[in-house]
């Protein structure tokens, strides 16, 4: 265990050795109401994007893009494709859609294009929801994998959804994934 800023974080130091100082990182937030918002050239808030965004930078990393899209399987397969062949990208966050209603299709736009899945990620995350939220934590299907040596993994888009998945495991682990991959 390693103490850091008054928390315990489990993360295994021997793995972390050698690991890259600065990861790249794109966003993507799915939502029909910002993004319908945006066609209209109206205001928006985005809490989820902000707390990626602030997390991320603050954390030392690099947001190399970041994009609304709606909640559209087709769209959002596109612009995946396009970033995993965006050599300056390391990992891709999504957030929104990974609930269970008939709009939530962020994972079956990009679920299937994975090379290598990441379980772990989903196990934990579930784990630590039902430690914050409860019960609801079974209707999240949040994922992750891997294509193109790309790392996308599929959250939430509620704030505290995306502050656990990156305060707890993203951030911490990152460098680790990436290093394996570029291995």
């Amino acid at each position: 265990m390693k103490k850091v800023s008054g928390k315990f974080k489990m993360v295994n130091l021997k793995h972390h050795i050698d690991l890259p100082k600065r990861i790249k990182y794109a966003l993507i937030i799915t939502s029909d109401n910002i993004y319908s918002k945006i066609i209209r050239n109206e205001k928006f808030e985005d809490l989820s994007g902000r707390i990626a965004e602030d997390m991320i930078i603050n954390s030392g990393n690099i947001i190399i893009e970041k994009i609304y899209l709606p909640n559209n399987k087709e769209i959002i397969r596109e612009k995946i494709e396009a970033m995993i062949n965006n050599p300056e990208i390391d990992i891709i966050i999504v957030s929104g859609g990974t609930g269970i209603s008939k709009k939530d299709v962020s994972i079956e736009a990009i679920s299937p294009i994975f090379e290598k899945t990441l379980p772990g990620f989903g196990e934990l995350f579930r784990f630590l929801s039902y430690n914050e939220i409860g019960t609801s934590a079974i209707a999240s299907r949040a994922n992750a994998g891997i294509k193109n040596n790309k790392i996308i993994f599929l959250l939430p888009g509620s704030p505290d959804a995306v502050k656990l998945a990156l305060e707890k495991i993203i951030i911490p682990e990152a460098p680790h994934l990436i290093k394996m991959i570029r291995e």
